[in-house]
């Protein structure tokens, strides 16, 4: 089976070894993605409200660069450094996401790429 790299420029180019996104097939991994801002490549301004969106904002430019949207999205994994922020992440998701709600996990973590505070990454499926 054949892997096409998706990239775009509106959503934060790798800071590593990495694609934005790989398909194969009619399957979509997205990278994780951290509260970048696209054009100057910094970490959003302000609270964690913030940095939430701006991460569901770059998935879904991702997203929208293989051909799909956050309403193809199978698997969403998210990474917070402070737990405590999970309601907050559930209120903001359901900005973003309708029933059928896609599969999820969600990980505390130590410390994420530039000091973020949340990363996602997701596999989209495409019809």
């Amino acid at each position: 089976m054949s892997r096409s790299i998706i990239s775009t420029d509106q959503a934060p180019q790798a800071i590593g070894t990495y694609s934005q996104a790989v398909k194969t097939g009619n399957t979509v991994y997205l990278s994780g993605q951290i509260p970048l801002v696209a054009e100057t490549m910094e970490l959003v301004e302000g609270d964690m409200r913030a940095q939430i969106t701006r991460v569901f904002e770059n998935l879904s430019a991702v997203a929208a660069a293989s051909g799909g949207s956050l309403a193809d999205v199978a698997k969403l994994n998210i990474y917070l450094t402070d737990l405590a922020h999970f309601p907050l992440v559930n209120e903001i998701m359901a900005e973003y996401f309708q029933e059928p709600y896609p599969a999820r996990a969600a990980v505390g973590v130590a410390a994420l790429p530039k000091g973020a505070q949340v990363e996602m990454d997701a596999v989209l499926v495409l019809e």
